[in-house]
């Protein structure tokens, strides 16, 4: 893409960026190793933010629509234009690559700084592959391109449709039925109408403002796209991403693609998109079975306009939709502060409004507030400063809060117009399609991706209930952001100090009373809800963790088999499912045993011998197939077998026998498939689900 300055020892882009995803910081020794110890302990440092501005991908909804939350970071100045400078942070000097390589942070956040800030695993270590789905409006011709150059600059394993781990799917599920823009072809059609002269006939220019408002749709949506992607591939490596594309931003469109996500075995949805919860006068948002889906973590951005949408012009004074909804994670905003050694040093409340970041023309702040449709769930009002948050009985946005601010944006790859950077080098022109972006749109895919690499929802029916459990039962499980706030400052922009007045106490006092609900305090607050990742342990149910409270939306978990009614929802299967599987591992489903016995695990799950020896046949036997198994307690064990197939352009895995249940003692079991019919070559996966317990699953080949 670009020249780059290598001495004779220095590996390839491709090979240093693998080598800085293995060990975070590799990256800059390998590259220094070229230069003078001097050298080696210089740092570049940010621009600083006022040399940027702030545009929003997507225009504000009207009613009954969504909006994107993408917001770009644009250069202003003739430095920040130049992208010789890191975007957000200070970085060490990395000499021999270009400077304008999003190898070293002039786009933007790499995948290997979310890492380390928020202390990640490269990848899920979950016994089944994950799958997130991410839920966006209007179809992405590029999407797949795009997300092919993000894994290629950062020496990521490709994560293409061929190899399995890529769908792109309309709303109804369906692959080959996409939304506009069909092809880069219809786009470029609808732009060039856009963009014709031909005037005096008033149809033709109503039918060009439709294909201006077409276009310019498509591409902001497009931004959002990759962003969503890119923000899942950096942060889960070997999960499996799934998009799925409205037909519009109208609410019953996205609801339906909301709902083939999880119908098609998503583990985590992620929607990076929202509008407020009420429009005075007009309509309030009614709860939704879209975003109701037990088991699947659903994570909502809780919007880029402050504390009840103060900056969105006309003010709306809602907390946005869906995000208000008690069965999601809402997921505010903050700003990262990083060390040259992309340690975290700090994180605050996300709030640029214009005015108090420093960004000219700037825009954005975390979004929250109190819902005025919608209950808090019983583990929302258990936290222990609840009665200072200020929403009395109603649910409070967010729960959980990630790096939102543009300024510390991600580097994204989008081959769109919004994000083509033209400079010369030797004198020759030369075209990037590199850019920053942040909002809460970065802030929910993240969420998503770290539950994933925890495992999803692991058999909990509402995942955010997992992060105030451990809040209590794990304090410090968390990073818990204490500095900010989301509401509005009222004193006026000093242009020569690039500041206002206003401290955060002051916007809190202005929006709610000095509340928590737009002020950051240790504990649960509005804008950062419990916090933001410090590992994986919150995201993982705590031990003894039960069935719902009495009331809560899913009353009733406990008892039964997985999947029965009234019992806990069974494993969801991979989408598209794993090559290879290994059957050790964290659960990939958990149910609750009855109070006061103690917790079912099966492990050491393999074939026998013999059944290994019957798999060299080219159609052996099911009853062939024999397996043993190891359980710590006497239980009851159901087991099934399924088939990986493609149908109606995606893979699945089919069920092919009836499940069956075998009474399992403490210590070694061997159990074996029923029925004779013989089993064709692909792919199977042999499931055992105890009840009250952990499902394990074993992933094997024939032929």
């Amino acid at each position: 893409m670009t020249t780059r300055m290598r001495c004779t020892s220095t590996p390839s882009r491709s090979e240093i960026a693998k080598i800085a995803l293995a060990t975070v910081g590799a990256l800059a020794a390998i590259a220094l190793s070229c230069v003078s110890a001097a050298q080696a302990a210089e740092t570049v440092s940010p621009l600083p933010p006022s040399d940027y501005s702030v545009r929003a991908a997507c225009s504000p909804p009207p009613p009954g629509h969504a909006t994107c939350l993408a917001l770009q970071l644009v250069a202003q100045s003739a430095a920040a234009k130049a992208h010789t400078h890191p975007i957000g942070i200070t970085r060490a000097a990395v000499t021999p690559l270009a400077p304008r390589s999003p190898l070293n942070g002039g786009f933007g956040l790499r995948p290997q700084d979310l890492h380390s800030a928020y202390q990640l695993p490269l990848t899920s270590e979950a016994t089944t592959t994950q799958t997130i789905a991410v839920v966006d409006a209007y179809n992405d011709p590029h999407a797949e391109a795009d997300l092919e150059a993000y894994d290629t600059e950062f020496g990521l394993p490709q994560c293409t449709a061929a190899e399995g781990c890529f769908e792109q799917l309309g709303q109804n599920g369906e692959a080959g039925n996409l939304p506009f823009p069909e092809s880069e072809s219809s786009l470029t059609s609808e732009r060039a109408l856009c963009e014709s002269s031909k005037t005096g006939e008033p149809r033709h220019e109503e039918e060009r403002k439709e294909a201006c408002f077409l276009v310019e749709e498509a591409e902001g949506w497009s931004v959002e796209i990759s962003l969503d992607l890119e923000t899942a591939r950096a942060v889960c490596q070997n999960c499996h991403i799934a998009l799925v594309e409205a037909n519009s931003t109208e609410l019953s469109d996205l609801e339906a693609a909301e709902e083939s996500a999880a119908r098609l075995g998503a583990q985590e949805i992620s929607n990076s998109w929202g509008g407020p919860e009420c429009i005075e006068g007009l309509r309030c948002e009614q709860e939704s079975p879209a975003f109701n889906h037990p088991g699947v973590v659903i994570a909502v951005a809780a919007g880029d306009d402050g504390y009840r949408n103060w900056l969105e012009e006309p003010k709306r004074h809602f907390a946005g939709f869906p995000a208000s909804l008690p069965t999601v994670v809402a997921v505010g905003g903050t700003r990262l502060l990083l060390s040259s050694e992309q340690k975290r040093t700090g994180e605050t409340v996300w709030n640029d409004g214009g005015r108090s970041g420093g960004i000219a023309d700037g825009h954005g702040a975390g979004g929250g507030g109190c819902s005025v449709r919608f209950d808090a769930e019983p583990w929302q009002q258990s936290v222990a400063d609840w009665s200072s948050v200020g929403c009395a009985s109603k649910r409070a946005v967010a729960d959980l809060a990630a790096d939102a601010d543009p300024y510390t944006g991600l580097a994204v790859y989008d081959n769109s117009p919004e994000c083509e950077y033209e400079y010369e080098e030797h004198g020759v022109p030369q075209v990037l399609h590199w850019c920053t972006i942040g909002g809460t749109s970065l802030a929910s895919p993240l969420i998503a991706s770290v539950f994933a690499l925890a495992g999803g929802a692991n058999g909990v029916k509402y995942p955010a209930r997992t992060l105030y459990e451990n809040a209590v039962k794990s304090p410090g499980s968390l990073f818990d952001v204490s500095e900010g706030s989301n509401g509005e400052c009222t004193s006026p922009f000093d242009e020569s100090t690039k500041r206002t007045a206003c401290t955060f106490e002051a916007e809190a006092k202005a929006s709610c009373s000095g509340d928590l609900i737009c002020l950051a305090a240790s504990g649960y607050d509005g804008p950062t809800g419990l916090g933001t990742p410090e590992g994986l342990a919150a995201f993982q149910p705590p031990a003894g963790a039960g069935g719902e409270e009495e009331g809560g939306k899913g009353s009733g978990s406990e008892g039964g088999e997985p999947g029965a009614p009234g019992g806990p929802p069974a494993p969801a299967a991979a989408w598209p499912p794993p090559v290879n599987t290994s059957p050790s591992g964290p659960p990939t489903g958990t149910t609750t045993p009855p109070s006061g016995t103690q917790p079912v695990q099966l492990s050491a799950l393999a074939l026998t011998t013999r059944a290994l020896i019957a798999l060299n046949a080219s159609r052996p036997r099911r009853s062939a197939l024999a397996f043993s198994f190891t359980s710590n307690v006497a239980v009851h064990v159901r087991v099934s077998l399924e088939k990986r197939v493609r149908a109606h352009g995606h893979r699945h895995w089919k069920l092919l026998t009836h499940p069956f249940t075998i009474a399992a003692v403490g210590g070694r079991n061997r159990g074996r498939l029923t029925g004779h019919g013989a089993l064709s070559p692909g792919t199977y996966r042999l499931m055992l689900a105890p009840a009250h317990g952990s499902a394990r699953s074993l992933v094997f080949s024939i032929g």
